[in-house]
Order: structure tokens, then sequence, then C-alpha cells
């Protein structure tokens, strides 16, 4: 089921509330266009239903819509980039 990422700039964050609790991946800039892919979580109970995914898309999507490249210093992130050609050629 597709969910409604939150982008959240200032925080440096894409994230999705679940109930009380929080799914998210954080960023960092290394650069002027490179993103530091740096972790994903996503709560026990809802772990196993692509919400981690869904949060890595959303923040390769940015990446890609700002002409950027990033970093994938999360192994989530790096585990979703292989899985996703389309987004190796934006990895620094």
């Amino acid at each position: 089921m597709p969910l409604e990422i939150i982008h959240d700039e200032e925080d440096l964050r894409f994230y999705v509330p679940l109930g009380d609790e929080e799914a998210e991946m954080t960023y960092s800039y290394t650069e002027d266009n490179v993103l530091d892919l740096d972790y994903t979580f996503v709560p026990e109970t809802y772990r196993n239903q692509g919400i981690a995914d869904q949060l890595v898309q959303a923040g390769l999507e940015f990446v890609k819509a700002k002409g950027f490249r990033f970093i994938p210093s999360c192994p989530v992130v790096e585990a979703y980039a292989q899985r996703h050609p389309e987004y190796q050629s934006l990895m620094d």
C-alpha cells in the first residue's frame, strides 16, 4: 500500500507517521549536490511491509529530480539501489 511520505528538508529526513510511531530515512549533505542517505528505521511492528523501500524510493526520487548524486551509507539504501538499476547511475 503506497504511503504518504513526508520530506522534512529542515530536519533532513523522509518520514511517515505510523500511529504513535514513525518510520524514517535520514540524510546529510556531504557536498553541494551529494546526499549521504545514512539511516533508515522502521518500527518492529511495521517491518516487512515495504515501508523502508518506499522511504528509500522517495529519497532517490528527490535525488534524481534535483540532479544530485547519493552515497548509500545505510545498508537498506544500498540493497535497494542494487535491486533497482535505474538509480545506480546516481550513486557517488
